[in-house]
Formats: structure tokens, sequence, C-alpha cells
């Protein structure tokens, strides 16, 4: 079973992406861009060009799943709102951004209303904000 999730503890860290895969990426790269500085030939920049293409690859391929997971939790925090808040909130559902929607995610049903308030009057600006805000956390599993 997973720990229990608090603001402070809900990031996840996959130890062989963060670490080993970066690491395994990033050292020769770093050694090609070297070469091809103290040794330079086509063959070094070629080499060195390679391993910036596949750290950038490595980081868009990161950046692109993250994306598509936040489309998903829109879709859901959508759906949730417009099952929990009442009547004469639901025409604010959709002016409520993706980064907002990330944070609410982590409230249970009793805390949203309160909380969508409190995003609408602008007293919560930002998903960090709405997180510490959160007194009883909604825990996220199935994040990437």
């Amino acid at each position: 079973m997973s720990q229990p999730q608090s603001a402070a503890s809900h990031a996840k860290m996959v130890p062989m992406y963060h670490y080993v895969t970066f690491a395994l990426v990033f050292i020769p790269t770093v050694y090609f861009l070297y070469r091809a500085v103290t040794a330079f030939s086509m063959q070094t920049l070629m080499t060195a060009l390679l391993g910036v293409g596949v750290i950038l690859a490595t980081l868009f391929a990161r950046l692109f799943a993250l994306g598509a997971q936040d489309r998903v939790i829109r879709l859901e925090e959508r759906l949730r709102l417009a099952r929990v808040l009442p009547a004469e909130m639901q025409g604010g559902i959709e002016a409520i951004s993706t980064s907002i929607l990330i944070g609410l995610r982590f409230a249970p049903d009793d805390e949203l209303e309160d909380l969508v308030r409190r995003v609408q009057a602008g007293e919560l600006m930002d998903r960090k904000a709405i997180k510490m805000a959160v007194k009883n956390w909604r825990a996220d599993h199935q994040r990437i």
C-alpha cells in the first residue's frame, strides 16, 4: 500500500526515470560535448548533437505525458464540479483554469464548494495555495 499523501508528500519520484535514466543520458552527453570541444571533428560534433537530441527527447516525452494527464485531470474535475457544486455555481466551471483544477483534485467533495468560492473570490490564486488549503487530503495514486 502507498504512503499517505499530503501537500508535502504528494509529488511522485520514479527513481528509474528521474535518477537512473536521466543520468544514463546526461553523463555521456556531457562527455560527448567535452570531446566535441577538445578534439573537434565532424564525428565528435555529430555524437554531441545526438546526445543533446536524446536529452531533449527524454524531457519532452515526460512533458507530453504530463500534459496528457493534465487534460484528463481537467476533464475529471470539471465532471466532479458539475456533480458536486450547487446550481448557482455551475456557470463558472468552464472559467476555472487547468492549473486550478489540478490543485482542486486533492480536495474531498465536502471541501470543494468552499475552495471553489475562495478561488472565484481571488483568495486562492494558484494550485499550491489550494493544496495548502485542503484539510482532508484526497490522494491521487494514479499520477505518473
